[in-house]
């Protein structure tokens, strides 16, 4: 914490009155106007992350004790991090607020108007604060309101502590899942399908920020590569990231891609340093990035090889490390290039002046991709983007391109198994792991390299497949660092337009000399060096994934479906498989839709 936020603490415990007013935007107004005038005990506000749901509640906060309605206020947040984090912003409210209160101390100092907690603090104890809230009257603020629905234990406890309460407030900038397990305080109402989905009192959605320019854009650049790895029997096999794969081939192919030790990681490092030097050159000066590591051992890999490429040592955080908060508030504050972390980027850590982000974790549940993406949206002036580096992998292109997608809480197991939307993997993606588990055992990653696949941008999808450090690729690195959401979408589509006019113009030219060098090329091929195998796969499986990328941007087929299609059409096994023969007829086959 700097010694300016210090002072502004310190200034207001000792007179309220010094607090600044904190100025609305324009959902916050319509939600505080819908909120005073019918004064529900219960208020369910639903926000996009970086929208400003803290201020929000703050205001409400503040209302409602000047007009005594309540005399003290309870914040229950998901981290010890946020606990500090609330506890600023309301000081800068003229609230003070004790993160410091423990269950063995059960009582803080008169000169707080209440306390922030967590809801494991809630859960170890709940009689303690049911007795701490039936003494006063109290707004209770349950910050990303679903964690009370993570465990049974953990609704039954914020049930039972916060029922006395005088107002709730719900908060959340998550999408809400599918489980049998209600959230306390949270309303539901009967769906179409029999269901009972959750009703939000308030909602503001991504595509809303986005307009009204709360929020910043964001442009995925999604990219794939051959991926290759040995089994613990000795097999080698070889996988394409992108392409339709067993779950077994995409775990190994995305966990291979990963891997410190592989070429992909170290090019998309510089990929998305080259994105942050742009970005600082074009308006954005303290702009920052961050990579989302699985485990602390390949944090610290990724950071090495960061250094090498960036030339300055990143800010590593690791989830066990307890000056953890310290070291991303002291890089929240700094100029620093880069932070690396692991699992402690989940909702309500705030640096605004993230920029760039690559997802270089094997998380893939639409709870931690969306809380992930939230750290990069926050706007703070007009025209800044946000750049997003991920493996091309379906499931992450499928929530990149339903980003603007809104989710509402939906009870019943059925609905659960359709949409996917369950944060059981959310445990474990949070769990420390410096072990690899069996799965990781069970075969050796033996490389992988990096291809731009697609940019993904409102979604809808730009570009044809680019190798690592060529012009295409720089195309998109290059776009400039202030962009309007409008322009954003221009400029993709003139660079896409451009790509696919250039690569007509090679498959003419190349159709206009094959007749000519058909003869020449035969009596070549009797003195000349033979090809090697690789270098003949290598240029055919290229020309595929062009081919595949035109067709898409023709019909608006995904590729993967594509890529389906032929196999079908032409039989054989997946692309990564496929003999010179095999992939040549794909090619035809293409070229002849």
């Amino acid at each position: 914490m700097s010694e300016t936020h210090i002072e502004s603490v310190r200034s207001v415990l000792s007179d309220p009155s010094k607090a600044p007013s904190l100025p609305l935007r324009s959902w916050q107004r319509r939600a505080l106007t819908k909120y005073l005038s019918s004064r529900p005990k219960d208020f369910l506000a639903v926000a996009t992350p970086g929208s400003g749901k803290t201020t929000f509640g703050l205001r409400v906060a503040a209302e409602l004790l000047a007009d005594r309605t309540v005399e003290a206020v309870t914040v229950i947040a998901p981290t010890e991090h946020l606990k500090h984090q609330w506890a600023l912003a309301a000081a800068g409210a003229g609230i003070p607020l004790d993160p410091d209160f423990r269950n063995a101390d059960g009582a803080t100092s008169p000169d707080y108007r209440g306390v922030v907690v967590t809801y494991a603090q809630v859960a170890a104890h709940p009689t303690l604060h049911r007795v701490r809230t039936e003494r006063r009257k109290t707004l209770v603020i349950l910050d990303e309101i679903h964690h009370s629905g993570d465990a049974k234990s953990w609704g039954d406890a914020v049930r039972e502590a916060f029922t006395p309460a005088a107002r709730r407030l719900g908060l959340t900038g998550t999408p809400f899942r599918s489980d049998d397990t209600p959230i306390p305080f949270v309303s539901y109402e009967p769906d179409a399908d029999g269901s009972m989905r959750s009703r939000a009192d308030q909602s503001y959605n991504y595509s809303d920020a986005l307009r009204d320019g709360v929020v910043r854009p964001v442009v995925f650049l999604a990219y794939s590569g051959e991926a290759r790895w040995r089994t613990s029997a000795g097999d080698e096999f070889s996988a394409r990231l992108g392409e339709p794969l067993t779950a077994e081939q995409t775990t190994r192919a995305w966990r291979t891609a990963l891997d410190p030790a592989g070429e992909w990681i170290p090019s998309v490092l510089q990929a998305a340093n080259t994105r942050l030097t742009q970005l600082r050159k074009d308006g954005m000066p303290d702009a920052g990035g961050l990579v989302i590591a699985s485990d602390h051992v390949t944090a610290k890999s990724y950071a090495k090889t960061l250094q090498r490429i960036s030339g300055e040592e990143p800010v590593v955080v690791l989830s066990d490390d307890p000056k953890a908060s310290g070291r991303i508030a002291e890089f929240a504050e700094s100029d620093a290039r880069w932070m690396v972390a692991v699992r402690m980027v989940s909702e309500g850590v705030d640096v605004p002046r993230l920029a760039v982000g690559v997802y270089a974790t094997s998380a893939s549940t639409p709870l931690f991709f969306a809380q992930a993406i939230g750290r990069f949206v926050r706007s703070r002036r007009p025209g800044e983007t946000a750049s997003i580096f991920l493996p091309s992998v379906p499931v992450l292109l499928q929530l990149a391109s339903e980003l603007e997608t809104e989710r509402d809480h939906v009870l019943g197991k059925p609905h659960r198994e359709k949409d996917g939307w369950d944060d059981e993997l959310l445990a474990e993606a949070n769990a420390r792991r410096d072990e690899p588990g069996e799965e990781e055992k069970a075969y050796t990653a033996l490389g992988a390299d990096a291809e731009l696949d697609q940019v993904i941008y409102d979604g809808s999808s730009f570009g044809t497949a680019a190798f690592s450090t060529t012009e295409e690729e720089q195309d998109y690195l290059g776009l400039p660092g202030l962009l309007e959401p409008d322009q954003v979408r221009a400029l993709l589509r003139q660079r896409q337009e451009q790509q696919l006019e250039d690569v007509g113009k090679r498959e003419e030219a190349d159709k206009a000399q094959k007749a000519d060098k058909k003869a020449a090329e035969a009596a070549e091929q009797e003195s000349a060096r033979p090809q090697s195998v690789q270098e003949r796969l290598h240029k055919l499986r290229k020309e595929l994934n062009t081919l595949v990328s035109l067709h898409h941007h023709r019909t608006r087929k995904p590729h993967g479906k594509i890529y389906n299609e032929l196999q079908r059409s032409c039989g054989g096994p997946p692309t990564a498989m496929a003999t010179a023969e095999q992939l040549e007829e794909r090619i035809a086959t293409l070229r002849s839709w």
